[in-house]
């Protein structure tokens, strides 16, 4: 200290000087997302959440070139990186604004992930190159209306009639499916007159009884493109089936590798709020001094300081694991429930800094406020997380 009051400050990243434990490669990927956030999202994101567009295209490409689109996958124009430097890509991408993130993980982990992992070579090859440079745009159609954290029970269904394929039914709270070339969609598969296994079908959005429509009104997200897409009799030929997934644990492993970017993710907005509510801090005075020497305040930005590294260093171990082969379903659970429940939490501490400013548009805090309410409940409910953990822990399965 240099007068008995002000020492030199540090970011809270800085506090454990976590980026010793990073690769140079992995810090490098960092910082060129970073700054395309910087340049491309950040001058952006309050106008296009006010009004409740983006232009999804313009950054699917400016994404594209930049290999941030299936990025942990291999071949087909895929970068192959690490799952941890895709988990910085998902943490830089998110404090820009968790829609723009969610963007990029439907594309990689959802849709091109269920190709990749799932499809014929000919589905590959036709879909994943001009996925990866953000030429074609995929969404990902699991929740139905009344099905969201019960897949098992879909009422979509998908008939033969000769060679081909007939879908029927609907999807809901699809991201980029207004915008979106291709789905992968999700049906249960009538065979001999009985609703069988969960079978994936590659369907190109232009196919006749294909309808996607806009969700409005949005409190939420608004800076992402979310949709239904209403199935009408589509006719698809036999060549669209996914050929090696069969049953519900295809979709729910597609599930599992959006997961791990939302583990990151969250660290993202979170990073941003207390970014924001450190500098506000300084600056603001009250009582002839800046709030951020009084005490209660700084219990706020310390408690917050200490989650965020905490959820930082589970989300690398969990990178780790997954760099390994050796990432199981319910460790990106806990990561999910606690990384998104904490960012939530700092969001709204954060908020209380910035007092009467924290509600204005000038201000990131309640955006990702607001954002991480849907990242609480998307790829799985706090409860269906705990349920999971819980099985694990007992080995007695509480679902139903």
């Amino acid at each position: 200290m240099t007068d008995g009051r002000r020492a030199a400050a540090v970011t809270p990243e800085e506090l454990l000087d976590l980026d010793s434990l990073l690769t140079e490669e992995e810090l490098q990927i960092r910082e060129v997302v970073r700054r395309v956030v910087d340049d491309r999202v950040r001058p952006h994101v309050a106008q296009w959440y006010e009004r409740g567009e983006v232009p999804v295209r313009e950054l699917a490409v400016e994404f594209g070139k930049l290999g941030l689109l299936g990025m942990h996958l291999t071949g087909y124009g895929c970068a192959g990186s690490s799952a941890v430097a895709y988990g910085l890509a998902c943490l830089e991408l998110e404090a820009g604004d968790s829609g723009v993130r969610s963007l990029v993980s439907v594309q990689g982990s959802l849709a091109m992930y269920a190709i990749w992992r799932f499809g014929s070579e000919e589905q590959k090859q036709r879909w994943l190159p001009p996925m990866a440079t953000g030429e074609a745009i995929g969404c990902f159609g699991l929740t139905e209306p009344d099905h969201g954290s019960d897949p098992a029970n879909m009422i979509s269904r998908a008939r033969r009639d000769g060679s081909d394929w007939v879908l029927s039914g609907g999807k809901m709270w699809i991201t980029n499916a207004p915008v979106a070339d291709v789905a992968v969609i999700w049906a249960r598969a009538v065979e001999d007159g009985a609703a069988g296994r969960v079978r994936g079908f590659v369907v190109p959005m232009d196919s006749p009884g294909v309808t996607a429509r806009e969700i409005r009104h949005k409190m939420s997200l608004r800076a992402s493109a979310t949709g239904e897409i209403v199935l009408d009799d589509v006719r698809l030929p036999a060549d669209a089936v996914l050929p090696d997934a069969a049953g519900l644990g295809a979709p729910l492993s597609c599930l599992t590798e959006a997961r791990h970017g939302i583990a990151w993710g969250a660290l993202g907005a979170a990073r941003d709020c207390l970014h924001t509510a450190l500098r506000y801090a300084g600056e603001r005075e009250q009582f002839g001094r800046p709030i951020a020497g009084f005490q209660l305040t700084q219990a706020k930005l310390a408690d917050m300081a200490v989650e965020l590294q905490k959820g930082y260093l589970l989300a690398l171990h969990l990178g780790r694991l997954a760099d390994r082969g050796a990432l199981r379903p319910e460790q990106v659970s806990v990561g999910k429930l606690n990384n998104v429940r904490e960012a939530l939490a700092i969001a709204r501490q954060c908020r209380t800094i910035l007092g009467a400013n924290g509600i204005s548009g000038e201000y990131p805090v309640l955006r990702h406020a607001n954002n991480l309410e849907s990242v609480l409940t998307y790829e799985g409910t706090s409860e269906v997380h705990q349920l999971i953990i819980g099985q694990r822990l007992t080995g007695l399965a509480a679902f139903v």
